[in-house]
């Protein structure tokens, strides 16, 4: 019986694994059709969101299953419970690089407007959150969790200035009132990804230390 909990387990985190690796290459992609107005880019984004909600299904419930034939307890149980919450996180990630996706096909139709530059910062200080956030999953380093915890304020910061470019971009070129407020959806979905990325930083740190570390340090939930 032990054997085959321990075999469960490793299925799990393989799974949780693949999942984290497709949603991680999402938002690359996302991100570069945004950047590159490349519209087929963004549609293939779009296309792949199916197969991560289906995935996400299946960890739940791998999840539940394991939950009810052994019944762990203390590592064990915590451990499934964490992937339980990032799984979550995981899928509505997806759904962010979706939305990113569909800003993206609008622009591409739009040469008049301008990307700024907080755009490609946001973007890739958001992606180093997740991957950072992946990195220590993998290694059980609650250490790094940490860390990627503390770079969420540099998100929100650079997600301010893309609002105040947008709202002097308007009122001096009201023709791109609607590329401005694409321009913008797409810094929020950006913005959230890093949310989500504490949100998973948080549950690995439960999953390895027990510490419960939400709300602790003003952190958001989305």
């Amino acid at each position: 019986m032990a054997r085959h909990f321990i075999r469960e387990i490793e299925r799990l985190k393989k799974m949780v694994l693949a999942l984290s690796a497709v949603v991680e290459e999402s938002v690359h992609k996302a991100v570069n059709a945004i950047e590159r107005r490349d519209a087929a880019l963004a549609q293939r984004v779009l296309d792949g969101d199916i197969d991560i909600d289906h995935m996400e299904v299946d960890v739940e419930e791998e999840c539940l299953k394991i939950l009810a034939l052994h019944q762990p307890v203390a590592a064990d149980l915590r451990f499934i419970v964490a992937v339980m919450k990032l799984n979550s996180d995981l899928e509505r990630i997806g759904d962010l690089a979706g939305n990113i996706a569909k800003r993206a096909i609008f622009l591409a139709r739009e040469p008049r407007i301008e990307i700024p530059p907080q755009i490609p910062a946001m973007a890739e200080k958001a992606q180093a959150m997740l991957k950072r956030t992946l990195d220590a999953l993998v290694n059980n380093d609650s250490a790094a969790a940490r860390q990627v915890m503390f770079s969420d304020d540099e998100v929100d910061a650079l997600h301010k200035q893309v609002g105040d470019y947008v709202k002097e971009r308007m009122k001096t070129h009201p023709e791109t009132i609607e590329g401005c407020l694409q321009i913008f959806h797409a810094a929020r979905h950006l913005e959230r990804i890093s949310d989500h990325a504490s949100n998973i930083a948080e549950d690995v740190i439960y999953m390895i230390d027990g510490e419960i570390v939400r709300h602790k340090n003003g952190g958001k939930t989305e």
